[in-house]
C-alpha cells in the first residue's frame, strides 16, 4: 500500500499527460490498503478494553494528517506545482523503509490457525459471516458514514450562503473542526469507552452529531457556528467505539476482513454521500437551507435507536 502509494505520487510529480495522474490515481486505489492495515494491527495488539482507545487515536492521526497535508502543499506548491507530489513520495518512501525493516508481523499464531481459515478465506465466505454475525452493525456503520458526508459536502456551500462566510472564515472553521475532532477521538473515545462502555460511547457521539445538526438547521449567526463544532467534533467518539465494538465480536483470524470490510464502506459512503447530498441541498435551497441538516437529523434518530439493540 505504502509502495503504490510511492508510485502515485512520483507518476503525479512527473506527469506530463491526463493519462498519467488518471494511472496514478487507479495504483493508489488498488493498493490503498494502509488504514485497513493499520486498524488490525491494532485489533491484533491491543486488549478489547483498550481498542477503542487506539482507534480513536488511529482516527485522530488520520485527522491532523488531513491539517497538515494541505498546508504542506500549500507551501510546497509556491515552490513548484510538483513539489507537494515529490513531498508527498518521499513521506511513503520513508515510511515504506521503516514498515519493512522495523514493524514486526503482529500475528504470531497464524500457523495455529491456518486450519481454521484457509477453506474460510478462500472462498470469501468470511464477508458473508462477518455479514450474518453483525448485520445491524454494519448498517449503523455505514449510515453513520453516510451522514457524515453531509458536513463534508455542503459546509462551504451552506456557510457561504447563510452567513456570508468568505474562503479564510471557511477555512478557519474547517481547521477548528479537524483539531476539536482528533482531541475528542485521541482523548475522549478511550476514556468514555473504558468508563461507560463501547454503546454508550456510541450512542454519546451520535446525540453529539445530531444535536449539532438541529442547531446547525436554525441559528441565524455565524459566531454561533463555533460552539456547535464542538459538538460536531464530540460526534466523532462514536466510530472509534462502533469500530472497537465490530472487533471485538469479530474472530481474531477474521479482523483484516473487518477492518477492510469497513474501508470498503467508509469509500463507497464518499462516492454516494457528496453526490446525493449535493442534489437534495441544491433542490432544497429554493425553499430552505436548513432541510439538509434535518433530513440527517432523521437519520441520526434512526440510527440511534437501532444502536439500542445492540
Amino acid at each position: 500500500s505504502l509502495l503504490g502509494a510511492s508510485l502515485d505520487y512520483l507518476l503525479l510529480a512527473f506527469s506530463s499527460a491526463l493519462w498519467m495522474l488518471y494511472l496514478g490515481r487507479l495504483l493508489s486505489g488498488i493498493t490503498g490498503a494502509t488504514g485497513a492495515v493499520a486498524a488490525s494491527v491494532i485489533a491484533d495488539t491491543t486488549s478489547a478494553s483498550q481498542r477503542v482507545k487506539w482507534f480513536g487515536w488511529l482516527g485522530a492521526s488520520f485527522g491532523l494528517g488531513l491539517i497538515a497535508g494541505p498546508i504542506i502543499g500549500g507551501f510546497a506548491g509556491e515552490i513548484s506545482p510538483h513539489s507537494p507530489f515529490f513531498i508527498a513520495a518521499l513521506l511513503n518512501i520513508v515510511t515504506f523503509l521503516v514498515v519493512m525493516f522495523w514493524f514486526r508481523e503482529t500475528k504470531n499464531t497464524r500457523d495455529n490457525a491456518d486450519t481454521e481459515v484457509g477453506v474460510e478465506t478462500q472462498s470469501n465466505s468470511v464477508y458473508i459471516t462477518l455479514f450474518k454475525t453483525m448485520p445491524i452493525l454494519l448498517i449503523i456503520y455505514f449510515s453513520a458514514q453516510l451522514i457524515g458526508q453531509i458536513p463534508a459536502t455542503v459546509w462551504v456551500l451552506f456557510t457561504e450562503n447563510r452567513f456570508g462566510w468568505n474562503s479564510m472564515m471557511v477555512g478557519f472553521s474547517l481547521a477548528g473542526l479537524g483539531l476539536l475532532h482528533s482531541v475528542f477521538q485521541a482523548f475522549v473515545a478511550g476514556r468514555i469507552a473504558t468508563k461507560w462502555g463501547e454503546k454508550t460511547a456510541v450512542l454519546l457521539g451520535f446525540i453529539a452529531d445530531s444535536s449539532a445538526f438541529a442547531f446547525l438547521a436554525f441559528i441565524s449567526e455565524g459566531w454561533l457556528v463555533f460552539p456547535v463544532l464542538i459538538l460536531l467534533a464530540g460526534g466523532g467518539i462514536a466510530l472509534p467505539a462502533l469500530q472497537g465494538v465490530m472487533s471485538i465480536q469479530t474472530k481474531s483470524h477474521q479482523q483484516g476482513a473487518l477492518q477492510g470490510l469497513l474501508v470498503s464502506l467508509t469509500n463507497a459512503t464518499g462516492v454516494i454521500g457528496p453526490l446525493l447530498f449535493a442534489v437534495i441541498y441544491n433542490h432544497s435551497l429554493p425553499i430552505w437551507d436548513g432541510w439538509i441538516w434535518i433530513i440527517g437529523l432523521a437519520f441520526y434518530c434512526i440510527i440511534i435507536l437501532l444502536s439500542k439493540t445492540f
